[in-house]
């Protein structure tokens, strides 16, 4: 039999080649995901073109032949039918966020396997290394593989897939490489949003994700007194111009209030542009999690945040009065309308337990009505706590002061909660797509969850703009005419304003906010090819 010396620059060849070992029976490396007719195709051309490939002998008739030859096929028969018995064995186990078996996810990777010895090896990408049934992974993917009858020794080892957002296309160099980003919002001042915040992202850093904490309340920053960082001031690197975040037990921290500053006595424009800059500029590195907390309001600030970065969702902190329901409920339908997804309602200082009863000094119900109301799927009480306040005041946030405290268990459900629901919606795909193609001369729209796809005239889109440039905020009266836009017009840029819109830079250099919405309401181009 012909052996092949595949040399180390070729990666293809090395998952696609299967070699026969004396005396140690079929072996193969295979990836269940990657192992294509592209794959296939690959190593026929490097087979031909390789100066190692030794010239085929002569055919020969011998019965020695012909049996070495039924050997190898069955050898390879066997090969299959073993990988084969893995994957089904696997997919047996079901993925409960994707109700999707762990093949079909794409989970299982380098599977290698050695009949002859009874071994079996593989790893689980996850989607997050913050899984909370990791463990129940592993141990089922053990005993159904162990269960086959020719394995003797199963290996799993556990990994996570690489830090990255659902589009990375325009985004700030800064912000390419995480994940997930979590608003953390009240839209009213004294509720304890902060507390959340800081708390949740400690939850998720002991839950195994890399995680930061992005404090967007210029006003009043809370982040330099909850954590007690070595290194209280933010860093620059003169060489990329960006800001080195400081850190406290291994989550990542950038506030106004390490800048040295203080507060911010400053007009909104120039908070905005604070914001943007801390936000965007940062060397934030790989992070499963950015969670952000979010500054009271539905102004000006907040609604910069949701066009600079595509927040992944929202977590809503509320109080039991019916004050706070009020201002929460401006700050969920700014959300809906932004296209971010509020996945958890945190109700804060709901009760607190004394001579065997339970008190509700705040009234009851403001967290299920705002349940009940918007849709939210899940709802968290934390209750009136001492300790919770001392440990922010102290610089020590509750769950690491006490991780095994009540408190801290309702964080953890909540932390579940967080990375079931991000999954879930990375797993959807929530961006609508919008580029375009300068061939056909049209603006094509992709959206998501659905196969439709459709083109739109590029001075149709520019006609349709809504902004006070065009129409008049007071009469309604149209100031842009239809003749100011020519035909051959096209865009200069378009890029995600956030979850919900695009910008669109036109030659003249106005720049067009275009909410998806909008633009399925638009007349289409029929007849474009696809």
């Amino acid at each position: 039999m012909q052996l092949l010396q595949c040399p180390s620059s070729s990666p293809s060849l090395s998952l696609c080649c299967s070699k026969v070992q004396p005396n140690r029976g079929p072996c193969f490396l295979a990836n269940s995901l990657t192992a294509t007719a592209t794959c296939s195709c690959i190593q026929q051309q490097w087979l031909r073109s390789s100066r190692w490939v030794s010239r085929k002998p002569p055919v020969s008739n011998s019965p020695a032949a012909k049996a070495a030859s039924v050997e190898e096929s069955t050898s390879a028969v066997s090969a299959q039918t073993a990988e084969g018995d893995v994957l089904k064995a696997l997919s047996q186990i079901i993925d409960p966020d994707f109700g999707t078996d762990i093949v079909s996810c794409g989970f299982v990777k380098d599977l290698l396997i050695d009949e002859a010895l009874g071994e079996v090896s593989f790893r689980l990408e996850l989607t997050t290394p913050a899984c909370p049934i990791k463990d129940m992974f592993e141990q089922q993917a053990n005993e159904v593989v162990a269960n086959l009858h020719w394995v003797k020794n199963v290996k799993v080892t556990m990994s996570a897939q690489p830090a990255k957002p659902v589009f990375t296309g325009e985004l700030p160099p800064g912000l390419q490489t995480i994940s997930n980003i979590i608003a953390v919002s009240s839209c009213k001042g004294g509720v304890g949003k902060s507390t959340v915040a800081v708390n949740l992202a400690y939850t998720l850093a002991g839950m195994g994700a890399r995680v930061g904490i992005f404090d967007a309340d210029v006003y009043g920053p809370s982040l330099p007194t909850m954590v007690s960082p070595d290194n209280r001031l933010l860093e620059m690197n003169p060489e990329k111009r960006s800001i080195i975040p400081t850190e406290y037990l291994g989550v990542k921290l950038v506030s106004f209030g390490f800048a040295g500053q203080g507060r911010a006595i400053m007009r909104g424009p120039m908070v905005s542009g604070v914001i943007d800059q801390l936000l965007t500029t940062t060397e934030w590195g790989e992070l499963d999690y950015l969670v952000i907390d979010m500054p009271p309001g539905t102004g000006d600030i907040q609604l910069t945040l949701c066009q600079v970065v595509p927040l992944t969702a929202a977590v809503i902190v509320t109080t039991p009065q019916k004050l706070a329901f009020i201002d929460v409920a401006k700050g969920v339908r700014m959300f809906s309308k932004l296209k971010v997804p509020c996945v958890a309602v945190v109700e804060n200082m709901c009760h607190f337990d004394a001579d065997g009863k339970r008190y509700y000094p705040f009234g009851r119900g403001s967290g299920s009505q705002v349940v009940q109301q918007f849709g939210i799927p899940h709802l968290f009480d934390l209750p009136i706590r001492p300790t919770l306040s001392a440990s922010g005041d102290s610089g020590m946030p509750d769950v690491v002061a006490d991780p095994l405290g009540e408190v801290a268990k309702t964080f953890q459900d909540l932390g579940v909660c967080i990375v079931q629901q991000c999954a879930k919606i990375r797993q959807q795909g929530m961006s609508t797509a919008v580029t375009y193609d300068k061939v056909i001369k049209a603006i094509k729209v992709k959206v998501p969850d659905s196969d439709e796809e459709f083109f739109l005239h590029p001075a149709t889109v520019r006609r349709n703009d809504r902004s006070a440039q065009s129409v008049d905020e007071w009469t309604g009266e149209q100031k842009l005419q239809y003749s100011d836009v020519p035909e051959d017009i096209e865009p200069e840029e378009i890029r995600p304003m956030g979850n919900y819109a695009v910008s669109i830079v036109w030659p003249d250099g106005f720049s067009q906010i275009a909410p998806y919405d909008q633009l399925q309401t638009i007349e289409r181009l029929v007849g474009v090819p696809a």
